[in-house]
């Protein structure tokens, strides 16, 4: 079987239109935000139900039917699947691809991994957000075949980051190849989440801007490496205004 991860139901959207042979799941985690440290993967589930119920006002049992039950499929692959990871660069997606690459280290699925190709530098971090159906089937031609290095080396990001072991982290982020392009941004932008990201909206609101379109859009323009939406920095504007 084949097996296309997306980032999300607005990429899925586009997907369908391209016509890409295989069966879609969609990643719509946001595990660069809440707990993923628990003990056990019960456990884990279990909290980032509750989490996302919290935050998002999702209902827990629904989480886990089109959330948490998606992924773990990716635990269940088998010699004969193949699966294709369309991650973006910026810190929120790769934590997610971490976490897909940790799901699939102990089966023997070949792994891709699908980018969005063809953006400037300064871009980067935009990732498939303007990319169209066409778009989709060049990205889906240029994929990168991951080692079983790779997908080790993901999944050993993916426990670093979930124990802030930001020492080994570090060391990691030496090991950018074309399957983790960015990595050593990525991960210094990591390595400084808990500060940098509520320092940059400080800074932009310290002059008196309230616009929150304007702030937003000046985040990005600061802080696009890690990847936050509209509710990530709403969420820093609560904290600099409790």
């Amino acid at each position: 079987m084949i097996y296309h991860v997306l980032p999300g139901d607005a990429v899925a959207g586009i997907f369908k239109e391209a016509e890409i042979n295989g069966e879609m799941i969609v990643c719509r985690e946001v595990f660069v935000t809440g707990p993923i440290d628990a003990a056990t993967p019960l456990e884990f589930w279990d909290e980032r139900a509750k989490f996302i119920l919290s935050e998002y006002g999702e209902d827990e049992i629904v989480y886990h039917e089109t959330v948490a039950d998606e992924l773990t499929r990716l635990a269940d692959m088998t010699e004969d699947d193949e699966v294709y990871l369309w991650f973006e660069y910026e810190l929120f997606c790769s934590v997610n691809m971490w976490c897909c690459l940790s799901l699939l280290n102990h089966t023997s699925a070949t792994v891709y991994r699908v980018e969005p190709i063809g953006l400037e530098v300064d871009n980067r971090w935009d990732g498939f957000g303007k990319f169209e159906a066409d778009d989709l089937k060049a990205c889906f031609e240029m994929r990168t075949k991951l080692s079983s290095e790779d997908v080790a080396l993901g999944a050993t990001l993916w426990q670093a980051y979930r124990h802030k072991d930001f020492d080994q982290l570090k060391e990691l982020s030496k090991n950018a190849t074309d399957a983790f392009p960015y990595l050593s941004e990525v991960a210094a932008a990591a390595i400084l989440q808990d500060s940098e990201p509520l320092a940059v909206v400080r800074a932009i609101t310290s002059g008196g801007e309230t616009d929150f379109g304007k702030i937003f859009a000046e985040f990005k323009k600061r802080a696009g490496v890690y990847g936050y939406g509209d509710l990530q920095v709403e969420r820093l504007l609560d904290q600099i205004g409790s």
